[in-house]
């Protein structure tokens, strides 16, 4: 496992050492909070542990990032949105608690879009992320801040959640791997809910090994969470034979990002099995990704409203006063967005013609994947139709941001197991996503750990 800590060094010395990097980049708004002080005692907790006895823990001298939409008993949390801003969380994510009790190290908590809904991690109240590599591009969204805290070496690891991509498109912005595991085999407790029936904890890292030990630690049933499958992981897929397939629909000939990828895809059929096929589906993807996760942000995002925690604006009038101030002042324009189209979605007269249809197309997505792996046992696409944009930059049409998610929707429409890599191809970090059957969460990241390995031209 790589970047771990030099042999002769104390973990509290290897703490300071992450926590002045940083603060050197404090400029790329990559941390909400840093919790150096909380960082040093359990730096040094966990030393006086293993000086009287304690065998070190799986992530003994690992320094994580936790995203700002995950809990941290008695920390902060805010889901980068001013209606939780100054809250600070009672318990900590069922996640957290797993990886902690191994001795990971929590270094602070990440930037993010507003409740997970972006592709920029524009659309904070803390300033947008920025990514390393060019500080006037951006990170990826929604886990820009998780990405960048990797990135720049701040931490080896940093959980944060995907619901659409929020962990693949950033993870490939920032030259990393992006892990996030089928629906239901991570806990959600903890999670602050931004469509229940989609997220989904994963990692960032820039080593795959250090992904599937961070699997394995928080993978498993939850008495805080019924959703948590007890499924075990798949037969073992021997690499060698293993069976990748790609779909034709998702590499435009007109765009050269997407169709670098596609030489990439063609030059591993030199090295595996691969088949191209078709989908035929994927105009409707991103319009029933985002009718249904407005759908469900509407209903859990209604209880923010300023009576128990988070924001409340108190002015003189009515309850409804109250209730629309809190939220007015509270929510984010892009917020105030899905929230609206979530709730016409789900209005009578509207509910059979939007939610019901969008309900019966992610069946048929599911049906269409589940006849493609009888097949295959992977899906290669690209991650993104693009790299980083300008961090200023502003779209006249207001879908094109929506649609850029068209190739990571598809594994979150079927909860299935799904990374983006990066590869080393004509000259440059070539990021690919690899799709996975349901639980294959360790074949997929063996295969993924094969192919960045390969010699390609």
């Amino acid at each position: 496992m790589k970047n771990t800590k030099p042999e002769g060094m104390s973990l509290p010395d290897w703490v300071q050492q992450h926590m002045e990097i940083a603060q050197q980049s404090a400029h790329l708004n990559a941390f909400v909070h840093l919790f150096k002080d909380e960082a040093l005692v359990a730096a040094q907790n966990i030393e006086n542990a293993i000086a009287h006895g304690k065998k070190p823990g799986k992530l003994y001298g690992v320094i994580i990032s936790v995203k700002d939409n995950i809990c941290i008993a008695d920390r902060p949390v805010s889901a980068a949105s001013a209606i939780l801003k100054g809250y600070v969380s009672p318990f900590s994510a069922t996640a957290v608690e797993r990886l902690v009790a191994e001795d990971a190290i929590i270094m602070g908590t990440t930037n993010c879009d507003e409740f997970g809904m972006g592709s920029a991690s524009t659309h904070t109240i803390y300033g947008a992320v920025r990514n390393a590599d060019d500080a006037d591009k951006v990170a990826g969204g929604s886990s820009g801040g998780a990405a960048v805290s990797v990135q720049i070496g701040a931490c080896q690891l940093a959980i944060g959640t995907d619901t659409g991509g929020s962990i693949r498109q950033p993870a490939a912005f920032c030259g990393l791997a992006g892990f996030k595991p089928g629906y239901g085999k991570i806990s959600r407790h903890g999670l602050i809910a931004y469509a229940s029936s989609f997220d989904q904890l994963g990692f960032i890292a820039r080593d795959t090994s250090l992904i599937r030990l961070a699997y394995d630690i928080c993978r498993g049933t939850d008495d805080f969470d019924s959703t948590v499958t007890s499924t075990a992981e798949a037969a073992e897929i021997p690499v060698s034979t293993a069976r990748l397939a790609t779909l034709s629909d998702f590499f435009p000939e007109s765009n050269v990002f997407t169709q670098q990828c596609f030489r990439l895809i063609h030059e591993l059929g030199k090295h595996f099995n691969l088949t191209t096929t078709s989908f035929n589906g994927m105009d409707y993807l991103v319009p029933t990704y985002y009718i249904l996760t407005t759908a469900e942000a509407s209903s859990n995002l209604s209880r923010y409203d300023g009576v128990r925690y988070g924001l409340r604006v108190d002015e003189e009038g009515s309850l409804d006063t109250m209730y629309t101030q809190t939220r007015t002042r509270g929510f984010g324009a892009e917020v105030k967005k899905r929230i609206m189209l979530g709730t016409f979605v789900l209005s009578e007269g509207y509910y059979d013609a939007y939610y019901t249809k969008a309900q019966k197309v992610r069946r048929w997505v599911r049906n269409q994947l589940e006849t493609l792996f009888q097949e295959s046992d992977f899906i290669l696409l690209p991650v993104t139709a693009s790299g980083p944009w300008p961090i200023d930059y502003k779209s006249n049409d207001p879908l094109e941001v929506y649609y850029s998610d068209v190739y990571t929707v598809l594994a979150s429409l079927a909860g299935l197991p799904a990374i983006s890599i990066p590869v080393d191809f004509e000259n440059e970090k070539v990021h690919l996503q690899i799709i996975g059957k349901p639980n294959n969460e360790h074949n997929l990241l063996a295969i993924s750990e094969k192919i960045i390995s390969l010699s390609l031209k």
